[in-house]
């Protein structure tokens, strides 16, 4: 959980000796997309995992309650941006970390004004989201699907504090039933899956208030195979995230030497991409335990163990 914490909170601003600029907040919407966007949109890619581990529902009255750990694994390219594909900006400098990147921040020129963006000094290569999910097995074969983290308080000393706390609900169907003529001849269960999960963040950042709201969809056709205590599955699928960041001061925010004028809330474009996903699960009576991977823009890994009944 700290992981993604820190990441968050490295919107902390950097010394600086040159005096601030101030940003309209149309330029600040183009700037702070590109900077926070591979955040919103990677931790959107973990919530969007973790939904499924057969691609068989449970029956009637069947559930299964289980923990798991969805880990983006940052990719290389979204570790930076270049300051002169945006709109106002220009730079010497072909590139700038965001905020999942490490390296000195650019010095770029706006208005006529030199401003040297955030130095960033992040070293971890994932984020883990941890997740409480659970089904439960209604008619047609139809499961229903939740998840849930309580709220998380935390406090990091000089860098802030504040909570974050998720929620989602999805389905899982089977397709096979309605064409029996396949249904009853090939030995792999067929379902289409969905889920919406949306995360809530809120955080003082040295008297900074400021909210990061993410929302996740996805949509996958998955295939299963059982055989003894494993089962093998895996789906193919499409992503999409959209994301807010507010800020909730009565003056101005300040990132590195930009200043952005506050109140302001600014809701970032939805990403959106397809998705291969492959997994194994292993039972041992109603334990089970299980590993993917899933293949897109931001790859994520995730393992989890719970109880499955039916």
């Amino acid at each position: 959980m700290r992981s993604i914490i820190t990441i968050i909170l490295s919107i902390i601003i950097c010394e600086s000796s040159r005096a601030q600029v101030s940003i309209n907040n149309n330029d600040a919407a183009i700037f702070l997309s590109q900077y926070l966007t591979p955040l919103s949109s990677g931790v959107g890619s973990a919530l969007n995992n973790g939904w499924y581990n057969t691609a068989k529902p449970h029956k009637m009255g069947g559930f299964d309650l289980n923990l798991s750990l969805n880990t983006l694994l940052i990719p290389k390219d979204k570790k930076s941006f270049d300051p002169n594909d945006l709109e106002n900006f220009s730079s010497l400098s072909s590139e700038t970390p965001t905020i999942l990147g490490k390296g000195d921040g650019a010095l770029i020129t706006y208005n006529g004004n030199e401003i040297k963006l955030p130095n960033q000094d992040n070293t971890i290569v994932a984020l883990a989201i941890p997740t409480i999910n659970g089904g439960i097995g209604i008619i047609k074969k139809t499961e229903i699907n939740a998840r849930y983290m309580p709220t998380y308080n935390f406090n990091a000393g000089f860098a802030g504090k504040g909570e974050i706390s998720l929620w989602g609900i999805g389905f899982k169907h089977d397709v096979l039933q309605w064409i029996p003529v396949i249904g009853n001849t090939i030995p792999l269960s067929l379902s289409i899956q969905g889920a919406y999960s949306k995360l809530n963040s809120k955080q003082s950042i040295i008297n900074q208030d400021v909210d990061l709201k993410i929302e996740a969809y996805n949509i996958n056709l998955i295939a299963s195979r059982k055989i003894l205590m494993l089962t093998a599955f895996a789906g193919i699928g499409y992503n999409s995230t959209k994301s807010s960041f507010i800020t909730n001061l009565d003056q101005e925010f300040n990132l590195g030497e930009l200043n952005i004028a506050s109140p302001m809330e600014l809701e970032f474009e939805a990403e959106s991409y397809y998705r291969a996903n492959i997994g194994l699960r292993f039972n041992i009576a109603v334990l089970a335990l299980q590993a993917n991977y899933t293949i897109s823009e931001y790859p994520v890994l995730t393992i989890g163990a719970g109880v499955s009944i039916r």
